[in-house]
């Protein structure tokens, strides 16, 4: 795809590009229900029929089998009499609701087209603000977060974003660690060298050096890989940036602080681009292809009548869809990826199969909430500093503290001992599909621990509300993908040495055609419609059906959990900028899992 057409031309091919062709209907069921399926769920030997509880289950596993990936090569994707035509059926469906979406998208793009056309076009960093004001009042009225507009150039916001929008890849470095580059003016600006950064604890590490093998998109678009660090201030114990380094072909340059504004802002939005990059398709992989093959080995050996079974059809709601949706509509050679960004569609799925097979997105343990963050050493850390503000993590617990209590009372409702679990044949089938599965990192059968059982629920819940509305849905259009601080490419060759212009980095940037199809594009995501409805985070184990058939305990347990969000979404809408102009540490106010707003199942 080229930009020399109209740019109403452009922004309904992208927008078309998201929508699916409803030729490819074929009705199937989801699930092989019994005629008693208004009874209460129940475990294979309390089941009354078991006979034709196992029937039941053999069908089903005879009918959904495990087929290629979609999207890079990650997880299975279902496959089978009942498997291909329902995950097929789901891709169907939203299809259908994308082309609302989309409806309300192109509307909102011409007027922000018209806007800026009055305005002059782009002649400026400042007039991109001019594409959001109120311009997507029907897709993203909200616009980006409070300060990402106007505080972008603030270090502190883009040290922030790595502890909030994209808080997967950043690590502290430890004492013993080898560095990947030197800072060599880090006393003049951190008041400490780099390496006593490293050895008091203080120093952090992003490095996206692992996209530097991704092919890039069509000529006209540029970026590279970048290495960040970042540092804990002695005095105020602020997250602050201390340097980027960028690799092109020709050059590899350091900037740090103290270079021009521009040629450190430059630096920045590079690094926002593998960061970006680095969030989306790390995102497909560690929550669609992950819960995706959790899901799928459930279905083939969980009869639907099974508590877990139940569970696990509400929380992965439609989950099969998305990855047909990345394959058909983004990653095609000439699609949006290859027309906006500037690594790649085929690079795309190359970055997601790689982390998925190097277990970063793939591993289901090692990705526990606070097993990964200690692991990285974003909490508990057994050496340095804590960090003074670390809204994911803050955020996070809130909502994943209290999935698990409602999972605990849920599991140990039906299970009252190690026993239970033991003499329950399905769910131990189960835990031992992870092999056939292929499931990384997935608890080893024989499970005896009722607590463990607690955790997988409770991970798999917190990947796609917690994980996936950090990451995707929402959040991209409203702050990691906001202009101008976020371009999806640069459009001119990367400097090889410093001293940039206005001119220059103007030329860099995504001018009118290719803005407004980058807002488009991340506007198709999101979900304004969702808002205070019952498809939020709030309402998540609110299902009749379940609630019915489940028990007292989890009944409880769903309004606790109910009341407990609504008073923290409370919490979140009614945060301010403090004194200091800051929101959780930082100069613009995230809202990414407020509990009203943020979806409780991997909507796209």
């Amino acid at each position: 795809m080229r930009f020399g057409f109209a740019a109403s031309s452009f922004i309904m091919r992208s927008i078309i590009l998201l929508v699916f062709h409803a030729s490819i209907v074929t009705p199937a069921a989801l699930h092989l229900k019994r005629d008693n399926d208004t009874e209460p769920y129940s475990l294979p030997s309390d089941d009354p029929d078991i006979a034709a509880r196992t029937s039941a289950l053999q069908l089903k596993h005879a009918g959904w089998t495990y087929g290629p990936p979609k999207a890079g090569n990650t997880s299975f994707y279902p496959t089978g009499a009942l498997g291909g035509p329902a995950a097929q059926q789901q891709a169907v469906e939203l299809g259908q609701f994308q082309d609302l979406v989309s409806a309300n998208v192109t509307s909102d793009s011409q007027k922000a087209a018209a806007a800026i056309t009055a305005a002059g076009g782009l002649k400026s960093l400042d007039d991109y603000a001019i594409l959001y004001q109120n311009q997507w009042q029907a897709s993203v009225p909200k616009g980006p977060f409070p300060g990402m507009l106007t505080n972008y150039t603030d270090d502190l916001l883009f040290s922030m974003e790595s502890l909030s929008l994209n808080p997967f890849r950043i690590v502290r470095v430890a004492p013993s660690a080898a560095l990947p580059f030197a800072v060599n003016n880090s006393a003049s600006i951190s008041g400490d060298s780099l390496e006593s950064l490293q050895s008091d604890g203080r120093l952090f590490l992003s490095d996206m050096s692992d996209q530097n093998e991704l092919p890039t998109s069509s000529a006209g678009k540029y970026t590279a890989p970048s290495q960040a660090y970042f540092y804990i201030d002695n005095s105020t114990g602020d997250f602050l940036p201390l340097a980027i380094k960028v690799q092109t072909n020709s050059s590899s340059l350091t900037y740090t602080p103290a270079d021009s504004t521009n040629d450190w802002l430059m630096a920045k939005m590079l690094f926002n681009m593998n960061n970006f990059g680095h969030a989306e398709w790390y995102h497909l992989g560690a929550t669609h292809a992950l819960t995706e093959i959790v899901y799928l080995a459930a279905i083939r050996t969980l009869s639907d009548e099974h508590p877990v079974m139940a569970m696990l059809h509400r929380i992965m709601k439609e989950a099969f869809a998305i990855r047909v949706a990345a394959e058909q509509r983004l990653l095609y050679p000439g699609g949006p990826i290859d027309s906006l960004f500037a690594y790649a569609a085929a690079g795309a799925s190359q970055y997601t199969t790689i982390l998925y097979e190097n277990g970063q997105s793939s591993a289901f343990q090692a990705n526990y909430f606070r097993a990964n963050l200690e692991s990285r050493g974003l909490i508990n850390s057994e050496f340095g500093p804590e960090l003074k503000h670390f809204p994911y993590y803050e955020d996070g617990a809130v909502i994943h503290d209290s999935i698990h209590t409602f999972m605990q009372a849920f599991v140990k409702s039906y299970y009252k001992s190690p026993e239970d679990l033991a003499q329950d044949n399905e769910l131990q089938s189960w835990i031992a599909e992870a092999g056939p599965a292929q499931i990384v990192d997935f608890p080893a059968a024989p499970l005896n621990d009722v607590d463990a059982l607690v955790d997988i629920l409770t991970h798999v819940a917190h990947i796609v509300s917690i994980v996936h509305g950090t990451l995707n849905t929402n959040t991209p259009v409203a702050s990691d993908a906001s202009l101008p601080f976020h371009p999806s490419s640069f459009w001119s060759p990367i400097p090889t040495s410093k001293g940039i212009t206005d001119t220059d980095l103007m030329k860099l940037m995504p001018q009118v055609q290719a803005s407004i199809g980058q807002i488009v594009l991340l506007a198709a995501f999101n979900r304004p419609s969702f808002v205070n409805s019952d498809q939020t985070i709030t309402h998540m184990f609110d299902d009749k059906e379940l609630l019915a058939r489940t028990n007292e305990e989890t009944r409880a347990a769903e309004e606790k959990f109910r009341e407990d969000m609504n008073a923290f979404s409370e919490t979140v809408r009614g945060r301010k900028f403090d004194e200091r102009g800051l929101s959780q540490g930082m100069p613009f106010i995230w809202g990414s899992l407020d509990p009203n707003t943020a979806s409780y199942w991997l909507t796209i």
